[in-house]
């Protein structure tokens, strides 16, 4: 097993912190991505994620009539307390806050909740848009899930464990995004697809007047935003351990190597999905039932032979 620190709970206070600036340094990319896309200056891109923050700080709130309100603040605070419980079990470097036995398990389970937290944004201001946007999220997390699910048991099954730290210690000398590129393909959708995020935008985009976002206003509509920058960041920071070997890497130590690998998967993850189109779920559909479970299951099995052949 591979030589981890466990973190006293006195240091829980920097993970949602640390989250924050990474997603933050996302922001200001998908920021600057938009604005350059408009013809804008790059200044203007990488100082709006700011200057919204403080717009949507001193906005009024506003709450539609006969609105769920305890259900709809459940689902508006429980996703950026998602993207934060995500992490808890990501190494960074050589200390993690929770050293869990089924990290992976624990990961899978935090995106699941995140079904539920969808729908009840939707579901919670009794209204039409924002309620079928969260029965769209739904249709599209059918798709992506079962493929999500193989593609993390793929480096679990090379590795041998579901603890997160032994997935990134059995990456010596190969990461396994080199030669499982299917199941890392696959989990770098999924991540765009459970922060409803590019191409897998169903739940906040423009064309239903911003889904469960079209009845949020002030600190709320900022929770919603920041929430889905915080679980982007959280499927980049994971990817890590999962598929690019951890902290491992010449000169720079291994917390060095960890965040420079989260920040450059969720750089491409910001600049892909401000690029691609929006997917329709049922197109998604058919894409994830027939062509992308049947790789990924392959996948596992390539890994599962790999596993038996260097045991």
């Amino acid at each position: 097993m591979p030589d981890i620190t466990q973190a006293a709970p006195v240091w829980a206070a920097l993970v949602p912190l640390g989250l924050l600036a990474l997603a933050s340094a996302g922001a200001v990319v998908a920021g600057v991505s938009a604005t350059r896309m408009r013809g804008g200056a790059v200044l203007a891109g990488v100082i709006s994620p700011f200057t919204e923050t403080s717009r949507l700080l001193r906005q009024r709130r506003r709450v539609p009539v006969a609105a769920d309100r305890v259900l709809w603040h459940v689902a508006i605070g429980g996703i950026p307390v998602v993207a934060v419980l995500m992490v808890v079990v990501v190494p960074i470097g050589p200390v993690v806050l929770a050293d869990s036995p089924v990290g992976i398990v624990w990961f899978n389970a935090m995106d699941v909740l995140l079904w539920a937290l969808w729908w009840l944004a939707g579901w919670g201001p009794n209204s039409a848009h924002p309620l079928i946007a969260g029965h769209r999220f739904l249709g599209l997390a059918l798709a992506y899930e079962l493929p999500l699910m193989f593609a993390l048991t793929a480096p679990a099954v090379a590795a041998g464990s579901l603890r997160v730290a032994d997935v990134a210690a059995a990456q010596h000398g190969l990461w396994f995004a080199v030669w499982m590129p299917v199941a890392f393909a696959v989990y770098l959708l999924s991540t765009l697809a459970f922060s409803s995020w590019g191409p897998f935008a169903v739940a906040a985009h423009a064309d239903l007047a911003g889904g469960v976002l079209a009845e949020t206003s002030g600190v709320d509509r900022w929770l919603m935003l920041a929430g889905r920058h915080l679980v982007l960041a959280a499927g980049a920071l994971m990817a890590v351990p999962l598929f690019l070997g951890g902290g491992a890497g010449p000169l720079l130590g291994p917390v060095v190597w960890t965040v420079l690998k989260a920040l450059a998967v969720l750089m491409f993850l910001e600049l892909a999905a401000g690029r691609l189109p929006l997917i329709r779920p049922e197109r998604f559909a058919e894409l994830g039932w027939v062509v992308l479970l049947p790789v990924t299951v392959l996948q596992v099995l390539v890994a599962a032979v790999v596993a038996l052949g260097g045991a």
